[in-house]
């Protein structure tokens, strides 16, 4: 890991996953010749915005949305100016309606990262045009060892669906709020993500623990 690259991670430079596994992808990534979603300055923006020290509350995505100009480095954010909105995000916007009455303007999440909510891809690349297509690139400790570090204090952790699901074994016992909800994807939201009350749900917990309760509105 270069010296500037440990700078842009701060607190999460130590992860090991950035020791161990993220050489192999990043040679990986250089040799792909195909246009490769975020652009490499917004990969690890989710870190650089919300530092592990400031994390209260991790929501887990997928992958970036692999049409270009869409990727923002923020699991279900996009650039500011993309309109429509994906689908997903627009069926997030509806339920923050439902439930708090209000969202944000656009579909840029960065004053959401920076409230202290880690909006984290389960990989954090994608080829343009092939959803998934970085699966298996080798992202998964990345996500392991995030849980298990953000898991050592009180956490509110969000996880849509079943992919998101399977990783709550990685988070260490403690005075957590986990909520499991089906995912907000068109497919799937009308089976219980619509009128799950996640986001007051997070506000009321983070408020009992006299923690400032999240602007979603912004």
């Amino acid at each position: 890991m270069t010296d500037r690259l440990a700078d842009r991670l701060g607190d999460w430079s130590d992860l090991a996953f950035f020791s161990e596994n993220w050489p192999g992808i990043k040679a990986r990534l250089d040799a792909d010749t195909r246009s490769i979603l975020p652009p490499e300055p917004l990969r690890f923006a989710a870190f650089e915005l919300t530092p592990l020290a400031q994390t209260r509350v991790v929501i887990l995505g997928q992958d970036p949305y692999p049409t270009p100009g869409h990727a923002n480095g923020l699991a279900f954010s996009v650039a500011p100016d993309v309109r429509p909105l994906p689908r997903s995000l627009s069926n997030i916007y509806k339920e923050l309606q439902e439930d708090i009455g209000r969202h944000p303007a656009t579909g840029d999440l960065q004053n959401w990262a920076q409230q202290g909510i880690l909006m984290l891809n389960t990989a954090l690349s994608v080829p343009a045009g092939e959803a998934n297509g970085h699966r298996d690139l080798g992202w998964a400790p990345l996500v392991e060892q995030v849980l298990a570090k953000t898991s050592q204090k009180p956490t509110a952790y969000v996880f849509w669906g079943k992919q998101a699901q399977r990783l709550e074994k990685h988070i260490h016992p403690g005075d957590h709020l986990i909520l499991k909800s089906a995912h907000p994807s068109p497919l799937s939201a009308h089976r219980g993500f619509f009128g799950s009350g996640v986001f007051s749900e997070i506000n009321s917990w983070l408020a009992a623990r006299g923690s400032v309760p999240i602007d979603w509105s912004i």
